[in-house]
């Protein structure tokens, strides 16, 4: 590396996943080989506002990604109050909205960082989908039109769409970066993070939140060698690949400097260590049409600025098309770009696709790869390829360095590990991003006792707060440490008003602990044994003070860790397409 590092560690991970509330879980989830694709019943397509018209097509493609609380209530729950939205606003507001707030929300924790307390400029960088929620359940509909049905052009100057959203965000959470709105088709949410990592390095600002949302209800259907595969599965570079299959979901990484990185206290992912954006230009062989050129473009651009051989990749996050066109260009590009490197041997770089497990996310698509290949690096595994049986015998994609794995395998290569991640916007914006494994600091010392804070916007998510957290420490293993914990909760929550306290020296103690703080009203004695200075700062929190946890936390050991997410108390919001769509014959998916 030169003396200037340009490397950019990805500190906060988040997400919610067809199969999979949160990240850890879609690793689960890619691990034990699972299709989370589901096929929904005919009630659940009545349910979701599927019109009659579409309903008797049999064309229609009735399977999708599904978020874990149903069909509806995946997408229809939302803590309106946490963010400061009234119930008619929060029934109004994009789908797509929502879940990113969210996973923001959820990744800044991750994180460790509290936006009102951070220390610097937080921007956020998004790419969303189509509102279709107002295309199919607002517009035109008296139920959204506060009384006046035939304003519609007012309507469409309230109900923001995309480039809203990480004004929403910034607003929502206090965040005082840039906040841009990158828009590049189904690219959108890995451009998204690439602009992130520049910003940074141009110290536009200094912690970045990056990723994307799709809501995608089931009105697309399947035409013969079209986009769409018949049953919504992901085959890419299988030869039963017929398509693409839409699914709902949403991600957020955040970003920092990797110069910044405190070792002691900072926890990383994983560190970018390359990026590049491109467009394929004319040089193809139709607006709708993927260009090699400009897919190999962009993968040597990222590897060039990451200083990797293509031969150091172990693996490789696919863009995935599941087209036999879209996916025989995205390896002609990539044997293009691996040719540059002289030969390579068989089967040496692990090839896959995340939306062969959860489908084609659209514009959060490179996003859920992203955290997927993050994942992957820092576990050295890679997941099987789920929908792949039997190769394509049109890519030849088993005479190259590609192989595509049936199993959970091992990483390919000793050494540091290595990812590369592509998108690819229909347009021909292509992004791509090189990834390299973190280093592992030593643990801390962990003896004595442990302060561990909570709060929450109300008693119910408190209580739910401190269930989470015990079953946490019940279930996580001996890797737990009660000073990382401790760290976590004081300086990287956000501070709300319902509070609670509870001190330990050991996991199974901390556990019981909050177990009777969540079954409260009762505020649970310290035990005396903890001393002064942590019963002091406890009831300073406990009063609702502004804790001064800088100087309580000086000579103390922890550095940031996941745990539990925020319980969000979702509520449904929600408004049913108007009556008049009975005829409705899909139109845009």
């Amino acid at each position: 590396m030169s003396e200037y590092d340009d490397r950019v560690a990805v500190v906060g991970l988040a997400g919610r996943f067809p199969g999979a509330d949160s990240v850890p879980e879609l690793w689960r989830l890619l691990r034990d080989g699972v299709d989370a694709v589901h096929d929904y019943t005919e009630a659940e397509l009545r349910q979701l506002g599927i019109a009659p018209g579409l309903l008797d097509d049999p064309a229609l493609v009735r399977s999708g990604g599904v978020l874990p609380g149903g069909a509806l209530d995946g997408i229809a729950g939302f803590d309106a109050d946490l963010f400061g939205f009234d119930a008619p606003d929060a029934a109004l507001l994009d789908p797509q909205h929502r879940l990113f707030l969210e996973s923001a929300w959820e990744a800044l924790e991750d994180a460790g960082c509290d936006p009102r307390r951070y220390d610097g400029d937080v921007g956020v960088f998004t790419g969303i989908s189509t509102n279709r929620y107002f295309l199919f359940h607002l517009l035109g509909n008296p139920a959204a039109s506060d009384g006046r049905p035939d304003d519609w052009e007012a309507q469409l100057a309230t109900r923001p769409g995309a480039d809203y959203l990480p004004a929403q965000v910034a607003y929502r959470l206090g965040l005082r970066g840039p906040a841009m709105a990158v828009q590049t088709a189904c690219s959108s949410s890995l451009t998204a993070v690439c602009v992130a990592a520049q910003s940074l390095l141009d110290y536009a600002c200094d912690l970045a939140v990056a990723g994307g949302a799709s809501v995608s209800l089931p009105r697309h259907r399947h035409t013969p060698e079209g986009l769409v595969s018949p049953d919504g599965r992901c085959r890419a570079f299988d030869a039963a690949a017929a398509g693409t299959g839409y699914s709902t979901g949403a991600a957020a990484v955040v970003l920092k400097r990797y110069a910044d990185v405190d070792p002691d206290r900072d926890r990383v992912h994983a560190v970018l260590r390359g990026w590049a954006v491109n467009n394929d230009g004319a040089h193809r062989a139709g607006f709708e049409a993927p260009g090699a050129d400009g897919q190999a473009a962009v993968i040597a651009e990222a590897l060039a600025r990451a200083a990797v051989s293509p031969h150091e990749v172990g693996y490789l996050e696919a863009h995935g098309s599941a087209t036999v066109v879209g996916d025989a260009i995205e390896l002609s590009a990539l044997h293009q770009v691996w040719r540059t490197a002289g030969a390579a041997p068989a089967g040496s770089c692990a090839l896959g696709t995340v939306k062969a497990n959860i489908g084609n996310l659209d514009a959060a698509s490179g996003i859920a790869g992203l955290v997927a290949a993050v994942r992957a690096v820092a576990e050295g595994t890679v997941p099987a390829h789920v929908q792949f049986h039997e190769p394509h015998p049109e890519l030849g994609i088993e005479t190259g360095p590609f192989a595509v794995p049936r199993t959970l395998r091992p990483w390919p290569h000793d050494g540091s590990r290595l990812a590369g991640v592509s998108s690819f916007g229909l347009g021909g914006s292509n992004a791509h991003v090189v990834l390299e494994q973190a280093a592992r600091p030593a643990p801390a010392s962990t003896a004595g006792w442990h302060l561990l804070p909570l709060s929450a916007h109300s008693p119910a998510a408190l209580a739910e707060a401190c269930r989470r957290l015990a079953e946490h420490l019940e279930t996580a293993g001996p890797g737990t440490h009660l000073a990382d914990l401790a760290y976590t909760l004081a300086t990287g929550r956000r501070v709300l008003p319902y509070r609670a306290a509870i001190a330990a020296h050991e996991p199974a103690e901390a556990a019981a602990a909050l177990r009777r703080a969540a079954a409260g009203p009762q505020r649970p004695p310290l035990p005396a044994a903890a001393g002064p200075e942590l019963h002091a700062a406890a009831e300073s929190w406990l009063r609702g003070e502004d804790t001064d946890w800088t100087s309580y936390l000086k000579n103390r050991p922890g550095r940031v860790c996941t745990l539990p997410a925020y319980p969000f108390r979702r509520r449904r919001h929600w408004i049913d397409p108007p009556a008049h769509r009975a005829a409705d014959r899909g139109g845009p998916a």
